[in-house]
């Protein structure tokens, strides 16, 4: 009897201590897809709030000469108000998957009347605090989800028109074009000067026979030639007296 109550004591106990791993085993699994959830959903503020900068960067893009180019509320990147017919920046306004509310916190500028980037309400602290994408600018090691700020030049690209988008433009490579085409312009020069030389050698060959036609004329051998035979002709009638 007392071995079938010891024994009886052991099972008891090794259930308990099975019982607890189990929680502890199921406490970690809930905890790890709390995380990988959380990771998720973090990752997916990141591709909304891409999307909320590339709605306000097609606003500033649309803006006609001489308008503002932030909106006054996000339901302008709804429905553009600045033209008559539809036209539309954003499909509508995400809710923020952190808090679970289309809720979104605005950056505006001084007088708070233009937004000009979203961020979300969130207070907690990030999962993710490095290797961001290339489009996301200074959202390393931040403190709390809110501090990471969607803006129109949050991509690291710069708006049409704004401040220092003229300098952009005024770094081409134009310099580098002349500069080109001068070093080329020397080769064709030294090319140019053989062809004065074939030019100079007709002259060369219509001079030689001028001067060679000049001393055929000048025969003196000719002269004394005729008055040889001139004589010879008086002296051959001598022989022939009778």
């Amino acid at each position: 009897m007392a071995a079938r109550g010891r024994s009886g004591g052991f099972t008891y106990i090794g259930l308990v201590v099975l019982l607890a791993i189990l929680g502890l085993v199921a406490a970690a699994g809930m905890k790890t897809g709390a995380l990988m959830q959380r990771a998720a959903a973090e990752q997916e503020l990141l591709e909304i709030g891409a999307a909320f900068s590339d709605a306000l960067r097609s606003y500033a893009a649309a803006t006609p000469k001489g308008q503002q180019q932030q909106p006054p509320n996000l339901d302008a990147l709804l429905k553009d108000p600045r033209f008559p017919g539809v036209r539309r920046h954003l499909r509508r306004v995400f809710v923020d998957p952190i808090t679970g509310k289309a809720a979104w916190g605005l950056v505006t500028n001084g007088d708070k009347t233009w937004i000009t980037g979203v961020y979300s309400l969130s207070d907690a602290r990030p999962l993710k605090v490095g290797n961001f994408d290339a489009r996301f600018v200074n959202f390393d090691n931040k403190e709390r989800i809110s501090d990471w700020k969607f803006t129109a030049a949050g991509q690291g690209l710069l708006i049409a028109g704004a401040p220092g988008s003229p300098d952009s433009p005024a770094v081409p490579v134009e310099p580098a074009l002349p500069a080109q085409t001068q070093t080329p312009a020397p080769e064709p020069e030294p090319s140019a000067p053989p062809a004065p030389a074939a030019a100079d050698a007709p002259p060369i060959v219509e001079l030689a026979p001028d001067e060679a036609a000049e001393p055929v004329p000048s025969e003196p051998v000719a002269p004394e030639e005729k008055e040889v035979d001139a004589e010879d002709d008086t002296t051959t009638p001598v022989p022939v007296a009778k």
